[in-house]
């Protein structure tokens, strides 16, 4: 507990340190902040949407289907509660102004990572929005996976190589949707979450599109400290709990390491329907 707190205590004063400083910090020396090419090719004027950089990758049905993907499936039985989970979410992010939102759950297995899948289609199917989806699950990346593709680079090779943000993304055939994948595990997570190159990126992500809405896959909190110490890098949270597995103690736990974070509120898994829990924080 005390190596999260640590941890925590250190990302903020990471983050206060680099500040507007952080938009010019990139290996290459550039200025990334103010670069001449958006890093997606983006437009709320109509639909489809095309992408001149950005890789598309033709995701089949039957992906879709094996998946779980959802809220990619027209009449499927769950569309409808991850719409009522979209609308609860676009509330209170409308409300608070709030433009990033992490997922996290407090063990392992409990559906953060489709959670954050499926309510990522959802609400990229609402008008005049664009979703980046995230996924800093560094030790564990996965959610590329689950749209069948293999990438040739992921966000560790931003991370540590010369290679472009343009190269890394991409869109899974779904209207303004675009995701940033992982590719190789990383094992000192925590401590790249809080590196100068991670802070600059965060920054350039939440600064680029007043319309868009990101979405990050994080690592289940009492496994490491990665959600916690990235949690002053983010607007708000949603917490992810397993129906009959999560542990009452590990959620009150998770949820006592998580009290100065504003929690958009909890999505109960794995349960006849997803059932959606709102704390009302801001």
């Amino acid at each position: 507990m005390e190596r999260i707190r640590k941890a925590l205590d250190q990302a903020e004063k990471v983050r206060a340190a680099q500040g507007n400083a952080a938009k010019n910090i990139d290996k290459s020396g550039e200025d990334i902040g103010s670069a001449s090419r958006p890093l997606l090719d983006q437009s709320t004027q109509s639909s489809p949407m095309n992408y001149s950089r950005t890789k598309v990758v033709d995701v089949s049905q039957s992906v879709l289907e094996k998946n779980r993907l959802v809220a990619a499936l027209a009449g499927h039985e769950l569309t409808d509660a991850y719409r009522i989970l979209r609308t609860r979410v676009l509330q209170s992010m409308n409300k608070n102004d709030w433009h990033t939102l992490a997922i996290t759950s407090p063990a392992s297995g409990a559906g953060k990572t489709l959670t954050a899948i499926n309510l990522s289609i959802s609400l990229a199917r609402e008008v005049n929005r664009t979703v980046l989806l995230v996924d800093f699950d560094l030790r564990r990346p996965s959610v590329h996976s689950y749209f069948g593709y293999d990438p040739e680079y992921g966000l560790s090779d931003y991370l540590f190589g010369d290679i472009e943000l343009e190269s890394i993304l991409f869109s899974p055939s779904i209207d303004r949707l675009v995701i940033l994948p992982g590719r190789e595990s990383v094992h000192n997570s925590s401590e790249m979450l809080r590196s100068p190159k991670m802070v600059a990126l965060v920054e350039e992500l939440k600064s680029r599109y007043s319309d868009r809405l990101i979405i990050i896959d994080l690592p289940p909190i009492l496994a490491v400290d990665d959600a916690l110490a990235f949690a002053p890098f983010v607007d708000s949270m949603l917490m992810v709990v397993e129906n009959g597995a999560t542990k009452k103690e590990d959620l009150e736990k998770a949820m006592a390491l998580l009290k100065n974070v504003p929690l958009v509120g909890t999505v109960l898994n794995k349960s006849e329907g997803a059932y959606f829990d709102s704390y009302g924080k801001s």
